[in-house]
């Protein structure tokens, strides 16, 4: 019998693109959970009542928790976009077109959260009547239901200055794994950190937070995969034979 019947036969190789998809189902799975048990107004209860969020403007949380990260964030994005042609720092160490797809995915989950608010009819919690203003409670999947407050608080966009940035890890995941999942950590807790000082506030349930962590981490993925595809087609397409090519002289 061959020896070679006896070695420990080596598992062909996850396609990278399995991972991310299991991740994403998951959290899918999660958050309908969440939404079905309809725990966005108990949580909401333990920061506000009747008179209101005592926290809504409190110093820290609007000014340092607020102000700052989303000025920090914007200049953030302007410094991806300028590193397209200008790397700077480790960013160097990134191919042009891979600085690209980093700020043009930032960009685009940052917008993506951004129309979805802006076509929302979903009111914040601080607009409620249960605590202190005039709307009702709706659904936010309760699509197009005017719930008689000003609407637009679906999804959470001031998480999304710490969600967008996720792009990062399927960037770096390729070169440098232990950096990926450290980029990947940093935007989650800074998204996450984010939200919770907004739930703190009234100025959203943590639904929002949670459904705009899952829409930046689901488009950072698309992005990536896009960028796989544009990069084997480029790959596998045809070059010139230069046993062909004359030169004129």
């Amino acid at each position: 019998m061959p020896l070679h019947f006896f070695r420990r036969q080596t598992a062909p190789a996850m396609p990278p693109f399995v991972a991310p998809l299991v991740w994403t189902f998951v959290c899918l799975l999660c958050l309908l959970a969440w939404d079905v048990a309809g725990n966005d107004r108990a949580l909401a209860h333990t920061f506000g009542s009747i008179a209101g969020f005592p926290l809504r403007d409190h110093w820290f949380l609007v000014q340092v928790m607020h102000e700052v990260p989303r000025r920090m964030a914007w200049l953030l994005v302007l410094l991806l976009v300028a590193s397209i042609w200008y790397p700077w720092g480790p960013l160097r160490r990134l191919q042009r077109g891979e600085r690209l797809q980093l700020a043009a995915t930032t960009l685009l989950a940052l917008s993506v959260v951004s129309l979805l608010k802006y076509t929302s009819t979903t009111s914040c919690p601080w607009d409620l009547a249960e605590f202190g203003g005039t709307a009702r409670y709706a659904s936010h999947w309760a699509l197009g239901v005017l719930d008689g407050g000003s609407g637009k608080c679906f999804p959470a966009g001031h998480a999304s200055a710490g969600f967008a940035f996720m792009g990062g890890y399927f960037v770096l995941r390729g070169r440098h794994n232990r950096s990926a999942h450290l980029w990947l950590t940093g935007s989650l807790l800074a998204g996450l950190a984010l939200g919770w000082a907004q739930q703190t506030r009234g100025a959203h349930f943590l639904s929002h937070t949670l459904w705009t962590g899952w829409l930046c981490w689901t488009t950072a993925w698309l992005c990536d995969l896009a960028a796989r595809g544009i990069k084997a087609r480029s790959l596998d397409a045809p070059r010139p034979d230069a046993s062909t090519t004359t030169t004129s002289l």
